[in-house]
């Protein structure tokens, strides 16, 4: 049972929540767990700017994800920030690239999952999560995302990301900003051990 994590970050909130992903998963037994990161587009001298350079240094050694992350694996969970209610422009090159497997059906009946993060509390993570969806389903996969059994998103003793479509944190804005709080960093390891477990009743091992 294949179970590979696949996100985009710049300041790196979505590489501690893929993490915390990928442990919740390996919890499973017999569920082996890929971590990638999509490529990026912006320039060096964008990241710069954008005071991302250290930040990405962190995650450099994940390995770039590629068409191949997506059949190998029998469940995939993505992770991507939110940008206007969407998933950022890095993850949706990433998946335009998938049209050749969209014709053959190869993702049909793989499970699929989503989390994100946002700047601010209510920065449309929700709708990014949704609309993301809208991909998973057109490749024919089943959509998992977590349920109320895991009570910590209904927590009403701190600020928190976290819903019933996927784990999910508040960044603050720019790097040295707001990290993944323990909460929502429980959701993310929650997701991941949902996804391996619903995947490990589907392909029967």
């Amino acid at each position: 049972m294949k179970i590979n994590v696949i996100f985009y970050s710049l300041y790196g909130h979505n590489y501690k929540m893929a993490q915390a992903v990928a442990e919740g998963a390996r919890e499973v037994e017999g569920a082996e767990v890929g971590l990638f990161q999509v490529q990026e587009t912006f320039t060096p001298e964008v990241l710069e700017k954008m005071r991302a350079t250290e930040s990405k240094k962190s995650f450099e050694h994940i390995p770039v994800a590629t068409v191949d992350n997506l059949t190998e694996a029998d469940a995939l969970i993505f992770g991507t920030p939110t940008r206007f209610g969407m998933m950022a422009a890095q993850m949706r090159a990433f998946l335009d690239r998938t049209g050749g497997i969209w014709v053959k059906g190869t993702l049909i009946g793989k499970v699929g999952s989503v989390f994100t993060s946002s700047s601010t509390q209510h920065g449309g993570q929700e709708a990014t999560i949704l609309s993301f969806h809208t991909t998973l389903l057109h490749h024919g996969m089943i959509i998992v995302g977590v349920p109320y059994s895991e009570e910590r998103q209904s927590t009403l003793d701190e600020i928190t990301g976290g819903s019933p479509y996927g784990a999910s944190t508040i960044t603050g804005s720019g790097p040295g900003t707001r990290q993944p709080s323990e909460n929502e960093l429980w959701i993310a390891r929650f997701q991941g051990r949902h996804v391996a477990e619903i995947t490990k009743k589907l392909v029967g091992e």
